[in-house]
């Protein structure tokens, strides 16, 4: 019996992904545990093995679909072998699985010259859903996508407006004409949002205009930090930092890490100090419920890592249970993970708090977005020499105390959740923020 190549759960938080590109086409032979797919989600890229060895027989979900975990993807077996319907689902319709690619097809020589329905004969998924829920007959809507193609809105609007009067039943009364029958709108999930992509129409472009269709990662971007402004009165406390401690100390050991393999940058300081705030202040370790504020007993800190297609945010947990050097070794193998495409899915969940060091890109001030569901995140400009003042006493006046010195400084940026934390509460955290890097024991390590 055919093997049924399934969607994989690539971790807690993750129900669907995107099919990125096969490795294998429908009649090449796969061996059991042999990369088959490359599978593309919100938060990672990965590869999918396959389950065993045998003939792709067919595939049914093609580049480009997104799935939910559990869905099919393919089909192995040996040429002839037939696919068990039933334990692959059931059925599978044309409008259901538009593009199935088969063994025989491409023997034939056909898979290339199958055409997709276009025009009115195109019925996506939500459309034919919303038709058959609402018993529409779609040869009497009149169609606005390319060739006629009846869209998603235009069943809204047919629907808002009530049916024709041909479309309405008589009443058995004096031959009265009912009224039309109240119209609920479908409530549509996100997967049928994704799946009517299709009804889009794309916008009018000039002539030094290019569309560039969203990847999967800069979708849940875009919708995340959406939802993060939507759920969130987000605050912003910026604090300036003098840095010389911490780079004083930077330079003395960068090298004695260097021997052990670890690229000492100044992230780890920053991951130190906010895990020593988040311990003494808990309630920036929370998250808002209705119910109450939930406090987190671990400290897992995610540290966020630009790529070339957007931003990742792995996680180093119980952060404030290691050393400087622990931490630089867990930064180091994080981001290297992240810009390789080599994380585990595991690795981007379950954080508690956010760093962002937008300084590495020169950024002097940033205000960064919440990363929900956590209470609040800490952005890091640029460490840059500026001149400071710099006095014995307490007076704000001019004082022949007064002098003026270079050091090393940076703000510090904290976005916080306003129905957690007030601002003296934020201030609180950052002055402890402050006061641990300012202060760096040379000991440390």
């Amino acid at each position: 019996m055919a093997v049924i190549v399934k969607m994989p759960q690539l971790g807690e938080s993750i129900v669907e992904g995107t099919v990125a590109r096969w490795l294998k086409a429908p009649g090449d032979r796969v061996d059991k545990f042999e990369p088959l797919l490359e599978i593309s989600t919100d938060k990672i890229d990965t590869e999918v093995p396959s389950p065993a060895t045998g003939i792709i027989l067919e595939i049914i979900a093609p580049e480009g679909k997104t799935v939910n975990v559990g869905s099919v993807l393919a089909h192995i077996g040996e040429v002839g072998e037939q696919v068990d319907l039933a334990s692959a689902g059931g059925p599978r319709t044309a409008q259901a699985m538009p593009e199935i690619i088969t063994h025989n097809a491409i023997q034939n020589g056909t898979a290339a010259a199958t055409a997709k329905p276009v025009g009115r004969e195109f019925v996506s998924p939500v459309v034919a859903r919303m038709a058959a829920e609402h018993q529409l007959d779609l040869a009497a809507i009149s169609g606005t996508g390319a060739g006629g193609r009846v869209t998603k809105q235009d069943v809204l609007a047919y629907l808002e407006r009530g049916r024709p009067t041909n479309d309405q039943r008589p009443t058995t009364n004096g031959g009265e004409v009912q009224a039309p029958t109240p119209v609920v709108k479908p409530q549509l999930s996100v997967m049928d949002l994704r799946e009517d992509v299709a009804e889009i129409s794309s916008p009018a472009l000039g002539p030094d205009e290019v569309l560039s269709p969203l990847s999967t990662m800069r979708r849940a971007i875009a919708q995340h930090m959406v939802q993060s402004k939507q759920t969130s009165p987000h605050v912003v406390s910026i604090f300036e930092v003098d840095m010389t401690a911490v780079v004083q100390h930077r330079e003395a050991s960068k090298q004695a890490l260097a021997d052990k393999g670890i690229n000492l940058t100044y992230t780890p300081y920053f991951v130190a100090a906010a895990a020593t705030a988040l311990r003494t202040v808990p309630d920036v370790n929370s998250r808002f419920s209705d119910a109450g504020i939930l406090l987190n007993r671990r400290v897992h800190i995610g540290v966020a890592v630009a790529l070339d297609q957007g931003l990742i945010v792995p996680v180093i947990r119980d952060a404030d249970e290691k050393n400087l050097q622990g931490l630089a070794r867990a930064v180091n193998q994080l981001a290297a993970q992240a810009r390789q495409g080599k994380l585990a899915p595991d690795a981007l969940r379950g954080g508690t708090f956010t760093i962002t060091n937008h300084g590495v890109g020169g950024s002097l001030l940033g205000t960064p977005i919440i990363n929900q569901p956590q209470a609040a995140i800490l952005g890091v400009g640029a460490i840059v020499k500026r001149p400071v003042v710099r006095s014995s006493t307490k007076s704000l006046l001019p004082s022949a105390d007064d002098a003026l010195v270079i050091r090393p400084m940076c703000y510090l940026s904290f976005s916080f959740d306003h129905r957690i934390l007030d601002g003296a509460r934020a201030d609180q955290f950052l002055t402890i923020i402050k006061q641990t890097l300012e202060n760096w024991d040379r000991s440390e390590g």
